[in-house]
């Protein structure tokens, strides 16, 4: 397989950590956007190691984390888009922990994709870990059709803090329990069992009250191409705990970075 097919295989992932990394779908894909240019016309920045996927990341890394990227004046953040603002502030710490928790990188990986050192890289997880649980706890609903699975995802998230106010295996369970007692946050399955659509449920969620969702599909590919609207946070079937952990904490700092702005201006 060539290089660029190596890379085109990768992009799904890229799209998905960048998209974590900043909370959004438009401004992740920008970032993934530039790197690919910066690959078109540097492509000798790909290759320096034996693995492919790695150093993608790491090119990103770098586009991340320049000054020429980040370094605008305060005239020129306050012009960007608030998604885009929070995330060109977005610690070292966090990069790790999703690399690590997200996208499975080894420490070896990760410490080349941020260029430290491997044991700086397991500081600035244990860092992030603690930083990201730090008074996060919220109410949850799982909206999931296999009952297996909605017990896994239950006792992992009650495991980290929070409260689940309740599991619907339908679009209709869904609007109904969200009614009752609104959450902080959604896990949602796209496929459900009566064959409504997690998608459809969310939405009609998102009609009367704002909230952070995650959505958990066995095609994580086909919701990353960038060509359409598409979930910021995504988790991939069959999901390891620390994928859950990483994204959930991610969609909820996002969610309070958030709160926090609007109450400085309020």
């Amino acid at each position: 397989m060539s290089t660029s097919q190596l890379v085109v295989q990768h992009l799904p992932y890229l799209r998905r950590y960048a998209r974590a990394l900043t909370g959004s779908q438009v401004a992740g894909d920008a970032y993934v956007a530039a790197t690919l240019e910066t690959l078109v016309n540097e492509p000798e920045t790909l290759g320096r190691s034996a693995n492919v996927k790695a150093d993608l990341f790491r090119v990103f890394t770098r586009i991340w984390n320049s000054l020429s990227v980040n370094g605008q004046s305060e005239q020129v953040q306050h012009d960007l888009p608030a998604e885009v603002r929070l995330g060109q502030i977005t610690p070292l710490p966090r990069q790790a922990f999703l690399l690590s928790c997200l996208e499975g990188f080894s420490e070896e990986d990760a410490a080349i994709i941020l260029d430290v050192d491997v044991s700086e890289v397991r500081d600035l997880v244990d860092e992030a870990g603690r930083e990201l649980a730090a008074d996060m706890a919220t109410e949850i609903l799982i909206i999931e059709d296999e009952p297996l699975i909605a017990m896994d995802l239950e006792a992992l998230v009650e495991g980290l803090g929070h409260n689940v106010i309740g599991v619907a295996r339908t679009r209709t369970e869904a609007i109904k329990l969200a009614g009752d007692k609104r959450p902080g946050l959604i896990l949602a399955d796209i496929q459900l069992a009566d064959g409504s659509s997690g998608l459809d449920a969310v939405n009609d969620l998102l009609k009367t009250f704002e909230v952070p969702v995650i959505f958990i599909t066995a095609y994580p590919e086909r919701f990353l191409t960038g060509e359409r609207p598409e979930p910021a946070f995504l988790i991939a079937k069959p999901f390891q705990p620390a994928n859950v952990s990483a994204v959930i904490s991610q969609a909820l700092f996002f969610q309070q970075s958030a709160r926090r702005r609007e109450a400085r201006t309020a």
